[in-house]
């Protein structure tokens, strides 16, 4: 009868330690993965806010190109405006 408890008593102790074991190996695989995923997560949203940044820049340089533009039209127009006076000057002159 002692033989029967002593092993009775070991396969519990050993059931018990596997069981903690595996746990614990089992704990450790998902906080791999975990970690696996906040850092594919934290990569992802870097190259958005790259992205991000990227066009943000390329729509300063688009704003500056606008305003370089509505200047020179504006210039243009001014332009325009004064060469139609004198075009309209010369037609009084002739016609007089």
């Amino acid at each position: 009868m002692e033989w029967t408890v002593l092993v009775s008593i070991v396969a519990a102790v050993s059931g018990i330690i596997l069981g903690w074991t595996s746990r614990t190996r089992s704990v450790r695989q998902d906080l791999i993965q975990e970690a696996g995923a906040d850092a594919l997560q934290r990569a992802d949203v870097d190259y958005i806010k790259r992205g991000v940044d990227d066009i943000r820049l390329e729509q300063r340089v688009q704003a500056q190109r606008v305003d370089v533009l509505a200047e020179r039209v504006t210039r243009v127009e001014e332009s325009a405006k004064q060469a139609h006076k004198r075009l309209d000057r010369k037609e009084e002159m002739g016609s007089v």
